[in-house]
């Protein structure tokens, strides 16, 4: 079998800079933007994404289970409240997920398993957990494109050249690699720095809107559409599709 959707993995080697609110958000958008069915794989054992779209309390401890093969992934993915938007929900077996793949030995774990959910969509998001791991080697092989959010600030950009380091020694010929400016304050001189040395990354602003998506349970565009937050996700989303269109080529 071939695989026929776009995976756009969402991934940062640091915890706690917006990278699940990309993931959500850029879900959402390519549902919304293209009218056709999105999987929002969250791989991650803190279970934010399954948490934000309303579907946390609807499964059981079992999402490793799809990569030991005891059940196919299209058979633990649950609707939403958003249109053509699904998603396949972590739980807390995940944490066991990085030694697992270590023992398993086999590197396109995860890539086989996508090649199974392309039957019925076109977009895959994957929100990947942090750090440099077993879990992070097999989405760097599944990828189309790699979103990496970064805070406006030196230790986040370290990390972010560390990934590329990483990719470049270790991945020839890895999917090209988006760096977002995340949870962006102009009123911060630093911010305003680190933008200025970088100008053509995208940037997403530190919002309200986007601290109530937890409250709401939503992505952003669903309940402040009018907002810039939500303008940055959507011109993101489109972003990246003319980034896959030109891959296709």
């Amino acid at each position: 079998m071939t695989k026929n959707a776009q995976v756009v993995a969402v991934y940062s080697l640091k915890g706690g800079v917006g990278k699940t609110t990309l993931a959500v958000n850029l879900a959402a958008e390519a549902a919304r933007q293209r009218n056709e069915k999105t999987l929002l794989w969250d791989l991650d054992p803190q279970a934010a994404a399954t948490y934000i779209l309303g579907r946390d309390h609807d499964h059981h401890a079992v999402a490793q289970s799809v990569f030991e093969k005891d059940i196919a992934p299209r058979k633990l993915v649950l609707g939403t409240a958003f249109g053509n938007l699904d998603i396949l929900p972590a739980d807390a077996s995940l944490r066991g997920l990085d030694g697992f793949f270590t023992v398993l030995g086999k590197k396109r774990r995860l890539a086989k398993l996508i090649e199974d959910l392309s039957r019925n969509y076109r977009r895959i998001v994957l929100d990947c957990p942090p750090g440099l791991t077993e879990t992070s080697e097999q989405m760097m092989r599944a990828a189309d494109i790699i979103i990496v959010p970064v805070i406006p600030s030196p230790l986040s950009r370290r990390a972010f050249d560390e990934v590329v380091s990483h990719l470049k020694l270790h991945h020839k010929g890895h999917a090209p690699i988006l760096p977002v400016y995340s949870m962006v304050d102009r009123r911060r001189s630093l911010h305003n720095v680190a933008m200025t040395a970088e100008p053509d990354w995208p940037r997403v602003p530190m919002a309200s809107a986007v601290e109530q998506m937890a409250i709401k349970r939503a992505p952003v565009a669903s309940f402040a559409g009018k907002t810039l937050a939500a303008e940055a996700f959507a011109a993101l989303a489109r972003a990246i599709d003319r980034k896959l269109a030109k891959q296709q080529r």
